[in-house]
C-alpha cells in the first residue's frame, strides 16, 4: 500500500490560491503567499503541489527550510534556497547585481571575497539585494522562492522574509512560506502580513471526515465508497483530521493486520482502537525493533539531533568507517524513517518532522541521555574549536544529556561569535537561551553579553535594564575590565541614538569603575564617546574640554595600534573643528583617512572620504572625491552608504544647473531608498527634487514634491531651514518676489537659532546676506559678521557674499572695487549657474542705481539664461530694467519653439503663452504683471486675447486649460 495518498485530498481553495499566483506571476506579478498549519497538516504537500506546476512550465523553484539546529545561524533557509538552484548552474552573472554582488555575498558562497569587505551589511540592504537577484532570476517568466519551517529560522531570515513580502508587488517573484502557529517572529510576521494585506495567510484546518474518507481511498487504491465505515471513523477520531496522522494510522492498521484486503476491496479483521500519538509512538517504536543495534543507535541520535542532519556528524559521533555508515544508513531509509536530502548530498532527514518526535518518544528520557553525553563528548574532541554552529549543536545534546550548565555555556559562546557576525538579532536568541539555562556563577558574565547584543539590536532600553540589573562590582574586580568595556559600549549607543542622559549615565559608570588605573587605550575610549556626547543638544558644558581630550584619545589610538579607536577620534575632530573652518576639518578626515588605509579599514575609508567629499562639494564645487566615496560604498556593497552619497550627488548636479544627471540619480534611488526604508537619504533626495523644481522656477511641481517631503517627516527633521532658505526663497526670487524671499529665509534663520545644525547652504551666510544688502535693512557690520564664518568660504554662499560686499562698496562710493568683486563672481559663475546669474539680476539693479558697473552686461547676460531656462518672470524683469536704462531688448520672438505643439494651433504669442502657464496657480492680474514685469492693463489684453483664441468664455476656463496642458507635460 502506498505510505501517502497520489492525490492531495481537501484542499482545492488552497490549490486554486496557488495556481492563480503561479498564473499572475507568468503575467510578471508577483506576491508572497504563507501556509500557516501544524505539522502534518499538509503544508509540505501544498508546496510540492506548487513547485511541480512551476517546473512544468520552466520556472526556477528555489528551495529552502528553517532548522531547529539552525535557528541561530543567520540565513540558513536562503542560503539552502539560493544553493538549491546555483550548486550546478552557478549564479547569474548579469551586471546588473555588481553593486549587489558584496551584500549577496553573505548567502551565495560563490560570491565571497577574500578578505571579506568589513561592512555589517543592514538586513534591508541584503533584502534589496536579495530582491533584485530574484527579479533577474525571473524576468523571462518568473520564479518561485519556498521557504519551509520559518518557524525554525533566525531573526535575520524572518526580518528578511518582512522585506521580500512587503515589496514584491509588480516584481516576477512568487514567495511561498510555510510555518507552524507556534509564538515567535515568524508567526509575528504572517500575522502582520495578513494585517497589512501584503500578502495571503492561508491557515490550513482539518480534514473534515469527507475528506479523510478520499484520503484514505487514495491510499488504499479504491474508490471512496468502499473504505470501510468504522475506518473512516477511527481515521476522523483519532487524527483530528490531520493528514499525516491519517496516513499514518492507516499504514499502521494494515501493518498490523487490522485492515485486511479482500474480496474485492478492504474488510475490518481486527482491532482498530489505539490511541494518538500513543499509537504513531508504538508503531514506530515496533519498526525501531525491526533495527539491529548500531542502527537502532544511529537512529535515535539522529532524532536527538533533530528532524535534519547530516551524515558527516553522524560519522563523527560514532565512529563508523563509511561502509558501515552508510550501511546502517540505509536500513534507516529503507524502514521508511528517514529520506536522503536530494539538493545537499550527504544530508539526510526524517520523513516528517513528527517522525524524530515520536522516535525519542520511544524511548525513555534516561536512555536518551547516555547516547546523547557520548555524542557531545565525540564532537568535542573531534573540533575543539566548535564553530557558533556546531556550538549549537552540541548544546543541544548537552541539554538531552541533562546537562544544562555545559549546554548553557555552548548557547552563550554561539551568541558572543555570531553578534561578532554582525548577525546581533539571532545572538540575542542565542544568549537569552544561555541565560535561562545558566548556572548562577555564569549568568552574569552571559547576561552582559546578552546586553550588548540587545544595544547592537537597538534594544537599548532593555540592554541599559540588564546592564543596571548586574551584581554590583568593584574596580579591583576579576571582571571589572569587561563591565567598563560594557558601559562604552552602551554609552556609544545611546549617543548614536541621541540619547544624551543615558550615554551620560552609562560614562561616569565606567569612570567609576576604572578609577585611577584605567590604561591609556580605556581613557581614549570613554573620551571619544565624551566628545560625540558633547555635540548633542543639552551638553554644552561638555564641549570646553572635548576637543582637548578627543585629540589626546587620537593620539593615543594610533600610538597603541588601535587604528578603528583612532578612526573615531579623527571623526569626531573634524566634526569640532568645522566650527574652525573647513581647512582645520578637512585635516582631521585626511587623518582618518590614512589611518584606515593604512589599516585596511573599508568601512572607516568609506567615511572619511564620503565627508571629505561632502565639504569638498561645498567648498568647490567639485564632486570627485563624491564619486570616489561612490565606488568605495558599491565595492562594499554598502548599498544605503551609496544612496547617502547619491543624494549628495544629486544637489551639486541640481546647484550646478545639470538637471539631467540629476534626475538619473532620482529614478534609480528615489524609490528605492524609501523601499529600504532609508528614511533620511529618502527626505534628503525628495527636498533636492523640490529644489531641482524651484531652481527652475516651478513652484507646482515644487509643492507637490514638498507635499511628500512633509509626509515623510521632512518639516521635524534638520532639513528644514534647506527647504526654506535653498528651496522656497530661490523658487520666491525666481517668481520676483523677493517679499517672500526674505520671509522664507527669515524663518530658516529663526529655525536654525533654535536647532543648531550642520547645514551651511540655507541661506543664513549668502543667499540672506544679499538681499538684506540690498533692501537696505543691513550694513558693513552685518555683513562682516556673516563673511567672518567658516561657512562663507563655501563656494555656494561665496558667492552671494562676494555679490553683497559690491552692493556696500558701490554705496560707499567705492564703484571700481565693487566692480572687481562682481567680476570675481563672474570668473567662477559656471560653478553654479542658476545662483550666479540669479545674482547678477539681483545685484545689477543696485549697480544702475548706484553707477557703477557693467549692470546692462549683467542684466543681457541674466536675460539670456533665464529665457533659455524658462523662468519668464526673471527674464522679463531683467529686460524691464534694461530698458529702464535705455538700452534695446532683444524679444527672442524664436520663443514660440517653447509652446507645446497642441498649444501652437491656437497662435499664441511667447508673451500670451507666459501669461497661459501662470494660470495654473490662478493668481491675479496684478501678481501676473509683477512676475512678468508688465503692467496689469496688458495683462488684462493679454487676458482678453487669449479667451478669443482659445475659444474660452471666461477666466475660469483659460485657468481649466492651462491646467490641463500643466498636467499632460
Amino acid at each position: 500500500m502506498p505510505t501517502t495518498s497520489p492525490v492531495v485530498v481537501g484542499r482545492d481553495v488552497e490549490l486554486a490560491l496557488l495556481q492563480e499566483a503561479l498564473t499572475e506571476l507568468q503575467g510578471g506579478s508577483g506576491r508572497a503567499v504563507f501556509l500557516l498549519g501544524e505539522a502534518g497538516i499538509g503544508k509540505s504537500r501544498l508546496i510540492g503541489c506548487c513547485a511541480e506546476r512551476a517546473a512544468a512550465v520552466g520556472l526556477p523553484v528555489l528551495r529552502g527550510r528553517g532548522s531547529a539546529i539552525g535557528a541561530g545561524t543567520p540565513f540558513r533557509p536562503i542560503v539552502e534556497a539560493l544553493s538549491s538552484r546555483f550548486r550546478t548552474s552557478g549564479p547569474p552573472e548579469n551586471p546588473e547585481l555588481g553593486p549587489y554582488r558584496p551584500v549577496l555575498a553573505r548567502v551565495i558562497p560563490e560570491w565571497r571575497q577574500t578578505p571579506a569587505p568589513d561592512y555589517p551589511e543592514s538586513l534591508v540592504e541584503l533584502g534589496e539585494a536579495l530582491l533584485r537577484l530574484l527579479a533577474v532570476l525571473g524576468r523571462e517568466a518568473g520564479c518561485v522562492l519556498v521557504l519551509e519551517d520559518l518557524h525554525e529560522a533566525d531573526s535575520e531570515t524572518v526580518a528578511v522574509v518582512e522585506y521580500l513580502a512587503d515589496n514584491l508587488a509588480g516584481l516576477p517573484v512568487l514567495l511561498v512560506v510555510a510555518l507552524r502557529p507556534e509564538p515567535g517572529a515568524a508567526l509575528d510576521l504572517a500575522r502582520s502580513v495578513e494585517r497589512r494585506r501584503t500578502g495571503s495567510v492561508v491557515t490550513l484546518q482539518p480534514l473534515p471526515r469527507s475528506a479523510v474518507r478520499d484520503l484514505a481511498a487514495g491510499c488504499l487504491g479504491v474508490p471512496a465508497g468502499r473504505v470501510p465505515a468504522a475506518v473512516v471513523e477511527r481515521l476522523t477520531v483519532g487524527s483530528d483530521g490531520n493528514p499525516y496522522l491519517v496516513e499514518e494510522l492507516l499504514g499502521e492498521m494494515v501493518a498490523s493486520g487490522a485492515l485486511r484486503a479482500g474480496g474485492g476491496g478492504w474488510q475490518v479483521a481486527g482491532d482498530l482502537s489505539g490511541s494518538v500519538p500513543a499509537a504513531v509512538v508504538h508503531l514506530y517504536g515496533q519498526r525501531m525493533a525491526l533495527l539491529d543495534a548500531p542502527a537502532r543507535e544511529l537512529l535515535l541520535l539522529a532524532a536527538i539531533l533533530g528532524p535534519r542532519f547530516s551524515a558527516v556528524t553522524l560519522q563523527v559521533i560514532t565512529g563508523h568507517d563509511d561502509a558501515d555508515l552508510f550501511a546502517h544508513l540505509r536500513a534507516v531509509v529503507a524502514a521508511n524513517f528517514v529520506v536522503p536530502d536530494e539538493a545537499v548530498p550527504g544530508e539526510y532527514s526524517f520523513r516528517h518532522a513528527l517522525i524524530a518526535d515520536a522516535v525519542l518518544a520511544s524511548i525513555p528520557a534516561a536512555e536518551r541521555a547516555a547516547p546523547a553525553r557520548r555524542a557531545a563528548a565525540a564532537m568535542q574532541q573531534a573540533e575543539p574549536e566548535l564553530s557558533a554552529d556546531l556550538c549549537q549543536l552540541v548544546a543541544k545534546l548537552l541539554l538531552a544529556a541533562g546537562d544544562r550548565t555545559g549546554a548553557a555555556l555552548l548557547y552563550a559562546d554561539a551568541g558572543r561569535r555570531t553578534l561578532a557576525d554582525g548577525a546581533s538579532g539571532s545572538a540575542v536568541l542565542l544568549l537569552e537561551r544561555g541565560q535561562e539555562l545558566g548556572a548562577a556563577a555564569d549568568r552574569a558574565d552571559i547576561t552582559a553579553s546578552l546586553a550588548c547584543a540587545l544595544a547592537e539590536a537597538g534594544q537599548l532600553d532593555r540592554a541599559i535594564t540588564l546592564t543596571d540589573a548586574l551584581p554590583p562590582m568593584g574596580a579591583a574586580s576579576p571582571g571589572a575590565e569587561s563591565r567598563i568595556a560594557l558601559h562604552t559600549r552602551l554609552a556609544w549607543a545611546a549617543v548614536i541614538a541621541e540619547r544624551g542622559q543615558d550615554s551620560a549615565a552609562q560614562l561616569a559608570a565606567a569612570r567609576k569603575l576604572l578609577g585611577n588605573r584605567g590604561g591609556p587605550e580605556q581613557t581614549a575610549a570613554l573620551a571619544v564617546v565624551e566628545g560625540h556626547l558633547a555635540l548633542l543638544p543639552g551638553q554644552d558644558e561638555r564641549t570646553v574640554d572635548a576637543e582637548r581630550l578627543a585629540l589626546e584619545a587620537a593620539e593615543v589610538a594610533e600610538r597603541e595600534k588601535l587604528p578603528v579607536l583612532a578612526c573615531q577620534a579623527w571623526q569626531l575632530l573634524a566634526l569640532l573643528a568645522r566650527e574652525r573652518g573647513f581647512d582645520d576639518a578637512d585635516g582631521c578626515l585626511e587623518r582618518m583617512l590614512t589611518v584606515a588605509e593604512t589599516h585596511s579599514l573599508p568601512v572607516w575609508r568609506l567615511e572619511a572620504l564620503l565627508r571629505l567629499g561632502a565639504n569638498a562639494f561645498m567648498r568647490t564645487g567639485d564632486a570627485r572625491r563624491l564619486e570616489q566615496a561612490g565606488v568605495a560604498a558599491q565595492e562594499l556593497g554598502a548599498i544605503m552608504l551609496h544612496q547617502r552619497v547619491e543624494s549628495l550627488l544629486a544637489m551639486n548636479a541640481v546647484l550646478r544647473g545639470d538637471s539631467a544627471a540629476a534626475e538619473d540619480i532620482f529614478a534609480r534611488c528615489l524609490d528605492t531608498s524609501a523601499r529600504m526604508r532609508n528614511l533620511d537619504t529618502h527626505r534628503y533626495l525628495l527636498l533636492v527634487s523640490a529644489i531641482l523644481a524651484a531652481h527652475r522656477g516651478r513652484r507646482r511641481e515644487m509643492d507637490q514634491v514638498l507635499l511628500a517631503f512633509r509626509q515623510a517627516g521632512g518639516e521635524s527633521s534638520f532639513l528644514t531651514p534647506v527647504m526654506l532658505g535653498l528651496c522656497r526663497a530661490v523658487c520666491a526670487l525666481l517668481e520676483e518676489d523677493r517679499e517672500a524671499a526674505a520671509a522664507e529665509l527669515a524663518a530658516g534663520a529663526e529655525w536654525e537659532a533654535r536647532h543648531p545644525n550642520v547645514f551651511y547652504l540655507a541661506g543664513r551666510y549668502g543667499l540672506r546676506p544679499l538681499l538684506a544688502v540690498l533692501a537696505g535693512t543691513a550694513g558693513r557690520a552685518e555683513y562682516l559678521v556673516a563673511a567672518r564664518a567658516p561657512a562663507a568660504e563655501l563656494a555656494w554662499n561665496r558667492q552671494f557674499l562676494l555679490l553683497a560686499d559690491a552692493v556696500l562698496l558701490g554705496r560707499e562710493g567705492r564703484g571700481e572695487e565693487a566692480a572687481q568683486a562682481v567680476d570675481q563672481v563672474c570668473r567662477t559663475g559656471g560653478l553654479f549657474p542658476t545662483g550666479h546669474h540669479l545674482g547678477l539680476r539681483l545685484v545689477a539693479e543696485a549697480a544702475l542705481a548706484d553707477g557703477w558697473g557693467d549692470p546692462v552686461g549683467w542684466l543681457r547676460t541674466a536675460e539670456e539664461y533665464f529665457h533659455g531656462l524658462d523662468v519668464p518672470s526673471v527674464a522679463a524683469a531683467c529686460r524691464a530694467l534694461l530698458r529702464q536704462a535705455g538700452v534695446s531688448v532683444n524679444q527672442h520672438r524664436s520663443g514660440s519653439r517653447l509652446i507645446p505643439e497642441a498649444l501652437r494651433r491656437y497662435c499664441l504669442t511667447p508673451r500670451e503663452y507666459e501669461v497661459l502657464t501662470l494660470l495654473v496657480e490662478r493668481p491675479g492680474n496684478q501678481d501676473i504683471a509683477r512676475r512678468l514685469s508688465i503692467s496689469p492693463r496688458t495683462v488684462e489684453k493679454h487676458m482678453a486675447s487669449l479667451m478669443k483664441k482659445t475659444a474660452r468664455p471666461d477666466r475660469a476656463a483659460l485657468c481649466l486649460l492651462a491646467t490641463e496642458f500643466s498636467e499632460a507635460g
